[in-house]
């Protein structure tokens, strides 16, 4: 069976309901569920004696989580950055300080650690909660800041992270996202669109082929490599 990644933001409800219908699947006899249960439940189960705690170990599993409590754990501390709850999320890691440096969508990789994932958002106050709990993903993190456009987050990690010079693929992401902002605050904090020889390391084909549908900051971004050494 295929394994699951969570939304950006997961609804614990509708989670409880999927443990419910996979249990009622697993009664019915459904091959499908049958499958999951062998698939990700660590011991050998009987599909028709199986219960509920049976059918949420098998879909927190399944989402790369190490059992429901942590599938559980998970959306709270989503939901807590989402809602700027800054005492509900320090309450959450204090209890469980290791998920500082996990994951927050456990199997999905992109929103990074909760200090990374706080980053999207533009979620400062949960940033310097998570800086003071032992979060050490800051360069993601500023990364994510520089992808969404969140220039004033960018600067706070910039400073919580020591000033560090910014890697050479710092651009990768406002040129993904045609994020004007992001790029030109890249560049004031040592971005390159040239190598030492001369050489383009701007990505141009990103911004040429991204997704986004931006003329005007596609547009400005070119105009911004090109006035830092970049040939096109």
């Amino acid at each position: 069976m295929p394994a699951r990644d969570l939304p950006i933001r997961p609804d614990l409800d509708q989670l409880k309901h999927q443990a419910k219908d996979l249990l009622h699947d697993l009664h019915d006899g459904d091959p499908a569920a049958a499958a999951e249960l062998r698939e990700f439940h660590p011991e050998a189960v009987d599909p028709a004696r199986a219960k509920l705690a049976d059918a949420q170990l098998v879909l927190a599993r399944s989402y790369g989580a190490s059992s429901w409590p942590r599938l559980v754990l998970a959306c709270r501390i989503i939901d807590a950055i989402w809602t700027d709850d800054v005492p509900a999320l320090r309450s959450l890691i204090l209890k469980d300080p290791h998920v500082v440096k996990e994951s927050t969508l456990l199997r999905s990789r992109n929103w990074g650690a909760p200090m990374s994932y706080a980053a999207n958002l533009g979620r400062d106050r949960i940033i310097r909660v998570l800086h003071d709990l032992g979060a050490t993903d800051h360069q993601y993190a500023l990364g994510r800041a520089l992808l969404q456009g969140q220039i004033g987050t960018a600067r706070l990690l910039h400073e919580l992270a020591g000033a560090p010079k910014l890697p050479n693929d710092a651009l990768g992401g406002p040129a993904y996202t045609l994020s004007a902002s992001g790029t030109a605050y890249a560049f004031e904090l040592g971005a390159r669109a040239a190598d030492d020889s001369g050489q383009t390391i701007a990505p141009v084909d990103v911004v040429l082929e991204t997704d986004s549908r931006k003329p005007s900051e596609k547009h400005a971004i070119l105009e911004m490599y090109v006035q830092h050494g970049a040939t096109l």
